[in-house]
C-alpha cells in the first residue's frame, strides 16, 4: 500500500508568496543607522525580494552558487533570506563581529559568488576585500548616502528587475538555502548547509508553544544577530506567521534596544545572555537616576541562548514582569535543539524549583533526539547527576560539515554529533549544561563544573561577570580559578565570595583556589565567554 498525499516539496517560496498573499498590510520597522524608523509592509517586502531573486538570476548566479551577506539585522538581510534561495542561490551569512583576516578565510572557504554589505561595513570588507576577490560587490545604502562608484547598488538591481515575471527555478526540498560558519573555538570554522526541508522542519518546531509560540499577534525584535545561526531560525518563522517584526540595525547598546521597546514595544525577543544583562542592569540603573524614563514591555518573553543563562538574571527580568525563556543549541543544530519550558508535571513546585528548571538548558525539543553519553560509552542515566557529552540527532541536525570528510571526534558511527557540551539530564529530560569537554575541572579524580561555579558567583549581589578556569595543581592535578568583574562601584573579598558559594551547596574542596579581579570576561565573537584567553592570561 501507498500514501495518497502529494509529493509537494517543502520550500522557502511557499512561506515568501504566503506572506505576500495573505499578510501583505503586516509591518517590518527597521532602525537606519541616524536612528529613523523605516516601515514596509509584507506586500512591499513580498515584491522586493521577488525582484531580488530576479536581479540576482539576470547576474547569472547558478543553482547552489553561495552570496554572502554582510549586514546589520534589517529589511534588507530580510529579503536576502528568501531572494537568495528562490533565484536557487545559498545565502551565506557573514560574521562582522569576526576579524578581517578570519572572514576573508571563511568568505574564501564557502567559494562565495556575490557579496551583499550594508554601506556603513564597507570600511570592513575593505580589510579583507583582497584575501577573496567576488565576481560582484552589492551595496544596501543602509545609510542613504550614495552608493560609491565600482559597486552595484542594491535598490537599482531591484528597481531594474522584473519581480512579476520571476519564475521560481525548480529544486528539490533538500537543496542548501543558506550557509553559516560555527564560531571555530577549537579549530578553523566550519561550514553548515541547511536546506528547504531543515529550515521548514526547525522553524514549525520552533514556532510550537512551549518554545517560540510565535503567534500572528506577535510584536519580534531579533537583537540576536541574522549572520549568528540565521537568527536562530526566527527570520523564517516570522515570515510564516506575518508578525511584525522590528529590527534593531547596528544599534545595539542597551539604552538604544530599551528606547526602541519604549517606540516599538514587543511581545518576543531574543537576544544573547551579554546583551540581556547589560540591558537589565542600565533599566534598574535608570529606576533610580531617572525614573520614568524607560518602561520594561509588561508580559515580553525573551528566548535567549548562545551562552549559559545565570539563574539571578532569570530573576531580575522577571521582577519586571519579562520572562527569559532559556534554550540550547549549535550551528550545527539550526540552532534549536532543547528548550527549558515549564513542563506540567512543574505545577506545583515553588519558585526556587521554577527558577532552578528554567536555568537548564532544558527539554529536547520535537524531532531531536538527544542522549548523555558517559566515558565508557553508555547512556548516563537519567539522574541529573552523571556527567557525559551531549549527543544529538535529526532531520535539521547537519550530517557533515562543507567540504571537510566526516570525522570520529564530530560525528559517532551511529549517526550521532557529538557536540562537546558535558550535561547532565533527568528524569523530566530536562538538559544542565555543565560544561564544555575541554573546560570541565578534574580536582583529585573528581569533577567541578565551572559553569555551576560561574553562574553561582554571578547571584552574588556585587559580581557582573564570572569566568571559571582550571589551573594546574601539584597534589590535586587541577584546581579551579575564579576571574571575576564586579559591577561599578562594588566589590567583595575572595573569603566573602567562597562563604556565598557554601550557601550555594559547593563543598569546599570545589572552591576555587584563588580569586582575579578582571574589567571584564573575553568573550567570542558571538557573545560567548572565551575562556581560552583567561587561560592564556592565567596560565597558573
Amino acid at each position: 500500500m501507498r500514501s495518497t498525499m502529494m509529493d509537494v516539496p517543502l520550500s522557502l517560496n511557499h512561506l515568501l508568496d504566503r506572506a505576500g498573499h495573505i499578510f501583505g498590510g503586516g509591518t517590518i520597522v527597521s532602525r537606519l543607522p541616524d536612528k529613523t524608523l523605516r516601515r514596509h509592509s509584507y506586500a512591499e517586502y513580498h515584491r522586493r525580494t521577488r525582484a531580488l531573486a530576479a536581479a540576482l538570476a539576470s547576474l547569472g548566479l547558478k543553482k547552489g552558487e553561495r552570496v554572502a551577506t554582510l549586514c546589520w539585522n534589517h529589511h534588507a538581510h530580510l529579503e536576502a533570506y528568501f531572494g537568495i534561495p528562490a533565484a536557487g542561490g545559498v545565502m551565506h551569512t557573514l560574521n562582522l563581529r569576526l576579524a578581517p583576516a578570519e572572514i576573508g578565510w571563511i568568505a574564501a572557504d564557502a567559494k562565495d559568488r556575490f557579496l551583499i554589505v550594508d554601506d556603513i561595513l564597507l570600511p570592513l570588507y575593505r580589510q579583507f576585500a583582497e584575501l577573496h576577490r567576488f565576481e560582484r560587490v552589492i551595496v544596501f545604502p543602509f545609510s542613504g548616502a550614495p552608493v560609491p562608484e565600482g559597486f552595484d547598488d542594491y535598490e537599482q538591481l531591484l528597481a531594474d528587475a522584473d519581480a512579476d515575471g520571476f519564475v521560481y527555478p525548480p529544486h528539490d526540498e533538500n537543496d542548501p538555502v543558506a550557509m553559516c560558519y560555527t564560531s571555530g573555538t577549537t579549530g578553523r570554522p566550519k561550514g553548515v548547509a541547511y536546506s528547504h526541508r531543515s529550515t521548514i522542519l526547525h522553524t514549525l518546531v520552533g514556532c510550537l508553544a512551549d518554545f517560540w509560540g510565535l503567534k500572528g499577534t506577535d510584536v519580534l525584535m531579533p537583537v540576536t544577530p541574522m549572520f549568528h545561526a540565521n537568527c536562530w531560525g526566527v527570520p523564517y518563522a516570522a515570515v510564516m506567521m506575518g508578525v511584525k517584526l522590528v529590527f534593531p540595525g547596528p544599534h545595539l547598546h542597551p539604552d538604544d534596544l530599551l528606547d526602541l521597546m519604549q517606540q516599538e514595544p514587543p511581545t518576543l525577543s531574543l537576544g544573547v545572555p551579554t546583551i540581556w544583562l547589560g540591558l537589565i542592569q542600565a533599566y534598574e540603573r535608570s529606576l533610580a537616576e531617572q525614573p520614568g524614563r524607560w518602561k520594561m514591555p509588561q508580559g515580553m518573553r525573551s528566548l535567549v541562548g548562545g551562552a549559559a543563562v545565570p539563574e539571578s538574571l532569570i530573576r531580575a527580568f522577571d521582577r519586571h514582569g519579562v520572562w527569559l525563556l532559556q534554550g540550547w543549541g549549535m550551528t550545527e543544530t539550526s540552532p534549536l535543539a532543547t528548550v527549558s519550558y515549564p513542563r506540567a508535571e512543574l505545577g506545583a513546585v515553588s519558585a526556587d524549583e521554577r527558577y532552578r528548571r528554567a536555568a537548564m538548558a532544558g527539554v529536547p525539543v520535537p524531532l531531536v533526539d538527544v542522549r548523555i553519553r558517559a566515558d565508557d560509552g553508555s547512556d548516563a542515566p537519567l539522574d541529573g547527576k552523571t556527567m557525559g557529552e551531549i549527543q544529538v540527532r535529526g532531520p535539521f541536525i547537519t550530517g557533515s560539515y562543507h567540504e571537510v570528510p566526516v570525522s570520529d571526534d564530530k560525528f559517532t558511527r551511529d549517526g550521532w554529533l557529538r557536540t562537546g557540551d558535558v550535561a547532565t539530564m533527568d528524569e523530566l529530560a530536562f538538559v544542565r549544561i555543565t560544561d564544555r569537554t575541554k573546560d570541565l575541572i578534574k580536582s583529585g579524580g573528581e569533577w567541578i563544573s565551572s559553569v555551576d561555579l560561574e553562574n553561582a558567583l554571578m547571584a552574588h549581589p556585587a559580581v557582573a561577570e564570572a569566568a571559571v578556569i582550571a589551573i594546574p595543581d601539584e597534589k590535586w592535578s587541577e584546581r579551579p580559578l575564579a576571574c571575576v568583574a564586579f559591577k561599578p562601584g562594588q566589590a567583595a573579598e575572595p573569603a566573602a565570595l567562597s562563604a556565598h558559594l557554601l550557601k550555594h551547596g559547593f563543598a569546599k574542596w570545589q572552591l576555587p583556589e584563588r580569586y582575579e579581579i578582571i574589567d571584564a570576561v573575553p568573550r567570542t565573537s558571538t557573545g560567548k565567554f572565551w575562556k581560552l584567553k583567561l587561560r592564556e592570561r592565567f596560565p597558573r
